[in-house]
């Protein structure tokens, strides 16, 4: 029975539910030691992981939920899932396209009348599919707090007729919580629910999930991390605000559970649309719709190489994946799944800049032992590449955002990368740089390794064209115009 938080916590860190099946035995004492010293190694304050292999779901807890009341994670913890929000809302979308009551490919204005972006032409052709699978050219970061009311999304969505676009629709794979949230909005029409009582009664009551949440008087139900934020080698400090997104953030990041049950909903994919017990809740035609190669990125790593409906898609040695990142203020999530094994990975941390390397080795790790597979590594090769940086050097901008690449003094051969903010963002955050090193050049791309410092991950970097030979940059998983 899962421990609340008025219960005794005790000292029991790792819990297994269901029976294995022809998967190597999950080692849990071992497991849990290494969840533990790669959270003391990264700085991460605390994180729960669970792990779906041979039928059962094995979860793990380690460190704190607040490095100032100390209080200790538990399994049945909840944290913030970020932008893995993104695969229930897409959820929600295909079971009201498996009920006929939405055409993925006409246009959103057919159900939403008064949606609009700044692009008046735009606004007329954009399709619930482009959004689902990041396409549809709207500019992905428009934030908007419209209030604690029912109606939040919908006024989100009144707001959002200024928003422009990154690139023409269909245009390039450029990822967009704006889009997410007019898909949230659909969903409400199409209802008649909000957005939360739709993922609470169509999908969270049919799997069993009984940690989602996505309120905070929900969330106080229960043991809740707390955010930390920090400098990589640094011991993080906690964010002044539990959670700094506004509610009408809740279909593209605002959703809140335990690690099991992130597994949990990844197990519905893997399982062809039923639960365990063989309800069917997604036909199995619109799992495969969901988990079917939509989109070619052009960073084939950060998210995997193709985007499908909702998840980001990926091959590790001939085995297909899926999976989502999500971060907010100081919390930082990750799932990945081979469903051609059975297994997912779910983990969620508290924060620590590092967060990322400690998911790497974890998953790196669990998937060579469970499934076989080797998780590819992103970074420089050994090869020296002779790359002319001319073609790259200029400014970059969407709105909000400016990235300024520069050429490195003679010598060094790489590239600068300055990020800062523009127009309403302007002076809201310090400028940040990133060093580039070439990987490889191609006639249709380049891609470059680029880093902060010597601390930090390699995180890709591609320049592009599209096809009307306009100049792009994919950088965290966006598409930028080159501007001059």
């Amino acid at each position: 029975m899962p421990r609340h938080f008025d219960q005794p916590a005790g000292k029991v860190r790792h819990r297994t539910q269901g029976r294995g099946s022809g998967t190597p035995a999950f080692d849990s004492a071992r497991w849990q030691a290494r969840l533990d010293a790669l959270l003391a190694a990264h700085h991460v304050p605390g994180a729960a992981l669970a792990v779906l292999a041979g039928g059962g779901i094995h979860e793990l807890a380690s460190g704190v939920l607040h490095t100032q009341t100390r209080v200790e994670v538990t399994t049945d913890s909840v944290f913030q899932i970020g932008s893995v929000s993104k695969g229930y809302t897409a959820a929600l979308v295909m079971l009201l396209a498996d009920a006929g009551k939405l055409d993925l490919d006409a246009p959103v204005v057919d159900v939403l009348p008064d949606f609009a972006v700044a692009d008046a032409e735009a606004t007329k052709t954009i399709t619930p599919r482009q959004l689902l699978n990041h396409t549809s050219g709207i500019e992905g970061d428009f934030v908007s707090d419209t209030g604690r009311g029912d109606d939040c999304l919908a006024r989100y969505v009144d707001g959002a007729r200024n928003v422009g676009l990154t690139n023409p629709p269909g245009a390039t794979m450029s990822y967009s919580s704006t889009a997410y949230n007019v898909l949230g909005r659909i969903v409400e029409v199409l209802t008649g629910r909000t957005w939360d009582e739709a993922l609470r009664e169509l999908l969270c009551a049919p799997l069993g999930l009984e940690h989602t949440m996505t309120l905070p008087e929900e969330v106080l139900r229960f043991r809740a991390a707390m955010g930390h934020m920090g400098e990589p080698g640094e011991e993080p400090s906690p964010t002044p605000l539990w959670n700094m997104l506004p509610r009408s953030a809740g279909p593209y990041g605002g959703i809140c559970a335990t690690a099991a049950d992130v597994a949990r909903f990844a197990r519905l994919f893997i399982d062809g649309g039923t639960t365990p017990d063989g309800t069917r809740v997604l036909s199995a035609e619109a799992v495969e719709a969901m988990l079917k190669r939509e989109v070619e990125m052009p960073d084939q790593w950060s998210l995997g190489a193709h985007w499908g409906l909702g998840w980001g898609l990926f091959e590790w040695d001939g085995m297909r994946g899926f999976g989502h990142d999500g971060s907010t203020f100081g919390q930082l999530a990750y799932l990945r799944a081979l469903p051609e094994a059975g297994i997912a990975v779910a983990l969620l941390t508290n924060g620590g800049a590092a967060a990322p390397k400690v998911f790497e080795a974890l998953c790196r790790e669990l998937t060579a032992e469970l499934a076989g597979v080797s998780m590819p590594e992103f970074g420089p090769t050994d090869e020296q590449l002779d790359v002319d940086p001319a073609p790259f050097v200029g400014g970059y901008r969407r709105e909000g955002f400016l990235m300024t690449v520069t050429d490195r003094p003679a010598g060094e051969g790489v590239l600068r990368v300055k990020y800062e903010g523009a127009d309403g963002l302007k002076g809201t955050f310090e400028p940040l740089f990133w060093n580039l090193v070439p990987v490889s050049d191609t006639p249709s791309k380049t891609v470059f390794a680029g880093r902060r410092n010597e601390q930090d991950g390699w995180i890709p970097v591609v320049f592009y064209a599209l096809a009307d030979g306009s100049r792009y940059v994919h950088f965290g998983v966006r598409a930028t115009a080159k501007s001059r």
